[in-house]
């Protein structure tokens, strides 16, 4: 199973909570539970500072929890907080794959009408319909930032191969430095320290070059 199904599987599992959790005792406790929710998120944040799948995921499942979670138990589409579910649609895209972001968009339209009293007017439809038309910006972003990502790597590691290059060169040339030293006679062994130092300065002026 791929990555993308795991992560949306998870998210529709995690908007389905959000969406329950009205409906049972525990949302007297609604506070606590945002509480705990966001020690969670402090203790990943924490003890796994270097960002991974696994960290992002838990990001992402914190924050559809909190999010969705308020919106449902204020008012639904008619909650003061229904923006918050734009900036939740962007966010996953960023955290992980863009397709993520169409995902939880039909999940949250779905969930949304089915909340939905009987005869509702147009109006009411207003702020599900944006979640459509939202998404195709917060899909572009999370390919834009998964490109900007992906080149920022492929710099770093050319940046890492030439400069393992460049000290590989160095430390050859400096490996024939020390043996003309050790075995100093006259001028041949002056030459091949002068030759050695040229070419390293021109190695080293060839890479700030290029850098």
């Amino acid at each position: 199973m791929s990555k993308e199904i795991i992560h949306s599987l998870i998210l529709i599992f995690s908007i389905t909570l959000a969406f329950i959790f009205p409906q049972t005792s525990l949302v007297n406790y609604d506070l606590q539970i945002v509480a705990f929710l966001f020690i969670i998120l402090y203790t990943v944040k924490k003890f796994f500072q270097e960002q991974n799948s696994k960290t992002r995921l838990t990001e992402s499942v914190v924050f559809t929890l909190i999010i969705v979670g308020i919106i449902t138990s204020t008012g639904y589409t008619q909650s003061p907080f229904f923006f918050l579910i734009y900036f939740l649609l962007f966010s996953l895209s960023l955290l992980l794959e863009p397709i993520i972001s169409i995902v939880t968009t039909i999940t949250l339209i779905i969930f949304f009408i089915l909340s939905l009293p009987q005869d509702q007017s147009f109006k009411n439809l207003l702020p599900i319909l944006s979640l459509a038309f939202i998404t195709p910006f917060s899909l572009f972003l999370g390919k834009e930032y998964q490109e900007v990502q992906a080149l920022k790597k492929q710099n770093q590691k050319i940046q890492e191969d030439n400069l393992l290059f460049l000290t590989l060169l160095i430390k050859n040339h400096l490996k024939n430095i020390k043996e003309a030293v050790d075995n100093f006679l006259g001028d041949h062994e002056l030459n091949i320290i002068k030759k050695s130092v040229q070419r390293m300065e021109k190695l080293i002026e060839k890479y700030e070059e290029n850098n």
